[in-house]
């Protein structure tokens, strides 16, 4: 979960309110003081700051709970409520042809990003080329290309050409065919009059209608000045905020660039290509209250799992049929959705507190070694899994590089996993219910 210090601090302030027997002004002086300090300790604007939690109070003491909301629902609303303006209006990029330019300082993650975004477009169906026009940093155009050939994605560049402007024109003309091209352009360690020079010359002749400043989340309030500079030269239409996987202080640049009118519409959370999230103000602060966000992991589980895939192993589950393959199909659907971590931020309740109980890596790794063991197994022993006895555990075994203790640890996780399947089949009402969307083929009610 990103800033998971500046989350803590704001769940623990929350359960005041909660664990509170009454809502007075005493409470909510001490609750603001709480936000006041979190939200400072993750380097947000004072000024920012100040005003949030002035208006928690005011509207904290002065508003009634609508109908059917307790005193305490309405405050945590409040604060909820508050917290999202600190990020600013809501912006999706459009789904439709369309040229972006990315923007921003050296080292901030504008390359992968721009592989990250071309990936985004690519998956919604549109046909995406790249433009490596980052002619000073070694390597660049090799990078780029090594992360277009990842996810399918052609890169057009030309090594060792030293005019950003001649490779911006050549690779409009090479893409004129494609849906979207992503240019990406160069950096520097500051905002040098040649970078700003350079950037003004490729927007003019690409006449982007996107042009996205991407920026490290441990700038903190750096990420306010830099944006208006960069705003300043091209006109930023947006930001994407890299590395929220790992910074405390990221409070800072969500605030500063909120400031700027350049909303957010992507966090990069991880190394990984598929780890781009688009930026919802309000469901970033659900997650980060510990509210869970169960919009974004239905559609984390579409995008990761066909209608056809969920069906029928629903259907197979619901007539009876749990085998090891089952088991294994399941498991795939879970690890195609992404980390675990990620995924159980979206759950309400799921706090890094109690996910460190759980030990969610070691539990990502124990599905990695359960599948290794399965994909050692023969078609035979899948369908039927009593066949495995203790010859066959230690074929296995070998089979699979694994101690013949974790074939027999998934043995008996299956037989949990069987019982708890046998325990939910008896209940034939829910059955019924189920049994009858999975036969209409409707995956919206098997959400």
């Amino acid at each position: 979960m990103v800033l998971e210090g500046l989350g803590q601090s704001l769940k623990d302030a929350l359960k005041k309110v909660v664990n509170s027997s009454n809502i007075d002004e005493k409470l909510i002086k001490d609750v603001s003081k709480d936000i006041q300090r979190a939200l400072l300790q993750a380097d947000v604007n004072v000024k920012l700051v100040l005003e949030i939690t002035k208006e928690v109070e005011r509207r904290a003491l002065n508003e009634k709970p609508p109908a059917g909301k307790s005193a305490r629902e309405h405050v945590i609303k409040i604060i909820a409520d508050e917290l999202v303006k600190i990020l600013g209006e809501q912006r999706s990029l459009p789904i439709g042809k369309q040229v972006i330019m990315m923007v921003g300082l050296y080292g901030q993650g504008k390359t992968t990003s721009s592989g990250k975004l071309g990936r985004y477009f690519h998956k919604k169906g549109m046909k995406v080329g790249l433009i490596a026009a980052d002619v000073h940093r070694p390597a660049a155009y090799d990078q780029l290309k090594q992360i277009g050939d990842k996810v399918g994605i052609t890169v057009f560049g030309i090594p060792g050409e030293r005019s950003a402007l001649k490779i911006v024109n050549d690779g409009m003309k090479e893409f004129r065919s494609m849906d979207v091209i992503i240019i990406d352009t160069s950096g520097r360690h500051a905002l040098e009059g040649d970078l700003i020079d350079e950037i003004k010359a490729v927007a003019d002749a690409a006449k982007p209608s996107e042009r996205i400043l991407v920026l490290d989340a441990s700038v903190g309030q750096q990420a306010g000045p830099q944006a208006q500079a960069f705003h300043d030269a091209v006109g930023v239409t947006s930001v994407i905020l890299t590395k929220m996987d790992g910074t405390a202080k990221g409070g800072g640049a969500l605030s500063a660039v909120s400031r700027t009118k350049a909303p957010i519409v992507f966090i990069g959370v991880g190394e990984h290509l598929e780890d781009l999230d688009p930026f919802i103000p309000s469901r970033f602060i659900s997650r980060l209250l510990g509210m869970g966000d169960l919009q974004s992991l239905i559609e984390t589980a579409q995008g990761a799992v066909t209608e056809e895939q969920a069906l029928e192993t629903t259907k197979k589950i619901m007539s009876g049929k749990f085998s090891l393959k089952e088991m294994y199909e399941q498991m795939e659907m879970l690890t195609n959705m992404g980390p675990l971590k990620k995924l159980m931020s979206m759950l309400p309740g799921m706090g890094a507190g109690l996910q460190d109980k759980i030990n969610v890596e070691e539990s990502q790794e124990r599905l990695k070694r359960y599948k290794i063991i399965m994909d050692s197994m023969t078609e035979e022993e899948m369908e039927n899994p009593k066949l495995i006895k203790s010859s066959r555990v230690m074929r296995i075994a070998r089979g699979s590089g694994m101690d013949p203790k974790h074939v027999r640890e998934l043995l008996q996780q299956y037989s949990t996993s069987k019982k708890a399947v046998k325990g939910f089949m008896g209940n034939r009402k829910l059955r019924k219910q189920l049994m009858k969307q999975a036969q209409s083929g409707g995956f919206e009610g098997l959400q």
